[in-house]
């Protein structure tokens, strides 16, 4: 048996996969204090169900798997350790001048960002190594003495490593290390080399201040989290979500944290792709995973999880970049969750502000008093006050009308239902603009897209947003409630290894790159001995850092070859960046050399045998047809009828407006579309009214 849990802002869920490979879902309220409680809450309800008590039920599993926000809340928060930065002498201001420009380079009413880690506990060690990693100036040993003297009067949590071309020659680093392990026992380091071997200095170090302020903290919260899974009965392997779509063990994430600041939203693309390439859309999708707090957009093309190396926390430039390969996702300010208001201008707004788990929407009755889109939704008759998350939760139909009528319909001057449906339609709109940023700007008509909706509050307006788009299909898989969690299930152990080298076609150094290669290999079958199952070989994917001759940025191609003999093989490798850049670009530039500045190398190690992913039919409660009035703005109030997900014919067509309903969440076909469920569970809706 295995666990896979996704802690959002709102909710946590819970995916059960039994040993013959049968799933069921279960959420829980997230406890923003306590996470771990929220996790053990959701166990309880799955035991619960199988009529055990936690422990029994914990006995039985071999593997729980993790996806946790606690990472970058930490960051946004400020909650993260007190650390200190030690840098190359005369480098002290790599993290203040940052890289790149301004996305308003006018707008000077917009302070300049503030260092990761401040001046004043940056920290300047007499070194210096040079572009070759030979030694230009030696380590001043004494001066480093006094600088962990200044570190211990500085109480600092954790200190951070960067120094210059130390990808090249990790010597100084490495010494620098010891002398910090000896003065100051107990407080983590983080190395450069060792976090992001990278040819940029600002992004190194500030991948490497944020590895160093997120020790302590994700040390407690995954020690935490292991211990009391340990008391509540588990005997299994804990394992944590990655931000590049895989997982590790729990140990291993504690001791490089930056891999998981990315962690949940990572696996909802994951789970999106494996859904559409059900469907028979696997060629250009959109996947969105709709929480309480925000929205998770990613664009899976060809079969390829997008990738990034411009992971910012915040706005880019203007955030703090985490500059670690992750899962490409674009998150905005919108959710279940998200607070309406209306400003002294007269103008509707609604979030990024949210609700959160506590105090929640209005209709929660835990103390919320500001109308939100659950709120608005629940007004609208899209949800049933007695049936959220099967009856569960009770929600105060109306708490939720008086708010909405007190905070924007008497504001703007309309009906209750009205300013409801003017909540749905902004928050719908705000979702349709970050949808159309992120495929618009890599050339893709999101039109020719097929939309995956995910998180449990995704069919409360996907319908609209897919109409909006111009989608031909919408699909809100069976497990879409939980997207992250189930995409947890289908991830692999994964292994992340790189180095930092220059070479270039035009004088290719094959030593150096057969050698980089080998010891790639080499790191990627060490960590699969020990972390995969033999009877599931994995072989690397190693992929290039390059670039054409002179130009400032590189793009990841993969390296066709794990071996190169000779001239043939650099003009192989450079065909294969040639295509790779014209397919980015719509360019190339054959009379230009390529250089290569890095290598990485990832191994993925499958756990789970290949077999179907389908809920458990046999916990399922099914319901009747059933009828209740809605809201539309085309209708008004009409007769709606109400369809329990489980129950549905396979490939029976029906006309909107109508609902689904299941015990994790609610699904709004509203008029003018068409609805079916799919042969692999999955609901199908066709916003035009196609079949």
């Amino acid at each position: 048996m295995r666990f896979a849990t996704d802690t959002g802002g709102t909710f946590t869920d819970l995916v059960v996969e039994e040993d013959d490979g049968r799933i069921s879902m279960y959420k829980a309220s997230t406890v923003p204090g306590d996470p771990v409680q929220g996790v053990l809450a959701a166990l309880t309800l799955a035991a619960k169900d199988r009529g055990l008590d936690l422990a029994t039920l914990l006995d039985r599993g071999d593997t729980f798997i993790h996806g946790t926000t606690h990472a970058i809340n930490a960051i946004i928060t400020g909650r993260t350790a007190r650390a200190a930065l030690l840098v190359t002498e005369g480098h002290r201001d790599i993290l203040t001048l940052r890289e790149g420009g301004r996305i308003e380079p006018f707008n000077h009413s917009v302070p300049y960002p503030k260092p990761f880690i401040p001046r004043a506990l940056t920290f300047e060690v007499p070194e210096r190594l040079i572009h070759d990693g030979s030694v230009h100036q030696p380590l001043d040993e004494v001066a480093l003495a006094a600088i962990i003297e200044k570190l211990r009067a500085e109480k600092v949590e954790a200190v951070a490593v960067c120094l210059l071309w130390s990808t090249i020659n990790p010597a100084h680093e490495l010494r620098v290390g010891a002398a910090l392990a000896a003065g100051l026992p107990g407080v983590p380091v983080s190395l450069s080399h060792q976090v992001n071997p990278s040819l940029r200095e600002f992004r190194r170090a500030s991948s490497t201040a944020i590895d160093a302020a997120l020790k302590p903290l994700m040390g407690r919260y995954l020690g935490g989290l292991e211990a009391r899974m340990r008391e509540a009965g588990f005997k299994g392997k804990v394992m944590v979500l990655t931000s590049s779509g895989g997982m590790m063990p729990a140990a291993e994430v504690a001791a490089n944290p930056i891999r998981i600041v990315n962690s949940g939203p990572s696996m909802a693309p994951i789970a999106g792709q494996h859904y559409a390439d059900l469907e028979g859309n696997g060629d250009s999708v959109i996947v969105a995973d709709t929480g309480g707090t925000t929205y998770d957009i990613s664009l899976v093309r060809g079969g390829r999880v997008p990738m990034t190396r411009e992971l910012w926390i915040g706005q880019p430039t203007r955030g703090h970049l985490v500059g670690y390969p992750s899962v490409e996702v674009k998150s905005v300010g919108a959710g279940g969750g998200s607070i309406a208001r209306v400003d002294a201008g007269g103008l509707l707004h609604v979030g990024p502000e949210s609700a959160g788990a506590v105090p929640g929407p209005v209709c929660y009755g835990r103390g919320g008093t500001r109308p939100t889109v659950t709120d608005a939704s629940l007004a609208l008759g899209f949800l049933d006050p007695d049936f959220f998350l099967g009856g569960a939760m009770k929600l105060d139909l109306a708490g939720a009308r008086a708010a909405i009528e007190r905070d924007v319909a008497i504001q703007l001057g309309i009906s209750v239902e009205e300013a409801a449906w003017s909540i749905i339609h902004l928050s719908t709109e705000n979702m349709v603009q970050a949808i159309a940023d992120i495929t618009v700007a890599q050339g893709i008509d999101p039109a020719k897209s097929v939309l995956i909706g995910g998180g449990g509050a995704a069919g409360l307006n996907s319908t609209f947003i897919a109409r909006r788009l111009g989608c031909e299909r919408l699909i809100i898989p069976e497990t879409g409630a939980a997207l992250s969690a189930a995409g947890a299930m289908m991830s692999e152990v994964t292994g992340e290894f790189a180095t930092s080298l220059f070479t270039s076609t035009a004088r290719f150094d094959f030593a150096k790159v057969n050698a980089a290669l080998a010891d790639l290999t080499a790191q990627c079958a060490a960590f699969a001995a020990r972390t995969g199952d033999p009877s599931r070989p994995a072989e690397p994917v190693i992929m290039a850092e390059a670039r054409y001759e002179n130009q400032v940025w590189d793009i990841d191609v993969t390296m066709p070859l794990h071996r190169f003999a000779g001239a043939e093989d650099v003009e192989h490798f450079r065909r294969t960046f040639d295509a790779a850049h014209r397919q980015i670009f719509t360019i190339d530039d054959p009379s230009s050399a390529v250089e290569i500045v890095g290598l990485r190398a990832t191994i993925r190690c499958q756990v789970r045998p290949f077999r179907e992913f389908r809920l458990d039919a046999g916990t399922a409660v099914v319901g009747e047809e059933s009828r209740r009035a809605a809201w539309f703005k085309e209708t008004g109030w009409v007769d709606t009828a109400i369809y329990r997900l489980e129950a549905m014919e396979t490939d029976r067509v029906m006309a909107g407006p109508c609902i689904i309903e299941s015990a994790f969440t609610t699904i709004v076909v509203d008029p003018g579309a068409t609805v079916q469920r799919s042969v692999s569970g999955s609901i199908l809706i066709h916003p035009a009214g196609r079949a």
